[in-house]
């Protein structure tokens, strides 16, 4: 790796949106630690379809903010603002087409996770343009 890569990894803006990522990630997976705890999940199934490609879609799902940890820190500041600002739309879409959820915490993680999102559309419009 080149010295400049490391530099680029170093970038505050960089690191706010990586820890952004991290931060909805565990978001995600706190409400499906609390559903299957409270109960609201039949094993084997995804809102009532047990197909495999039901379980590609939830893994590609829950690999978006993965991906986006190292995309934050790798992909060059121009291109990293729109490829952020498009993975944030989508995630929050697909977040508010499954409204309402059955739990009432269900429905706070959400309502969370869609300010982390709004916040990291937001950092990498922002962060970027302020450096110049």
């Amino acid at each position: 790796m080149s010295a400049s890569l490391f530099a680029e990894a170093a970038d505050p803006t960089r690191i706010v949106l990586a820890a952004s990522w991290v931060c909805l990630m565990f978001v995600y997976l706190l409400g499906d630690v609390l559903r299957v705890y409270a109960g609201h999940y039949t094993p084997g199934e995804i809102e009532g379809a047990s197909g495999g490609w039901m379980w590609v879609v939830a893994a590609t799902f829950m690999l978006v903010p993965v991906a986006m940890i190292l995309v934050s820190l790798t992909v060059p500041s121009g291109p990293l603002v729109w490829v952020t600002i498009v993975a944030s739309v989508v995630m929050v879409v697909i977040n508010v087409a499954g409204l309402p959820y059955e739990g009432a915490f269900d429905n706070m993680l959400i309502v969370v996770s869609l300010l982390v999102s709004a916040f990291t559309a937001w950092v990498a419009l922002t962060g970027f343009r302020a450096e110049g």
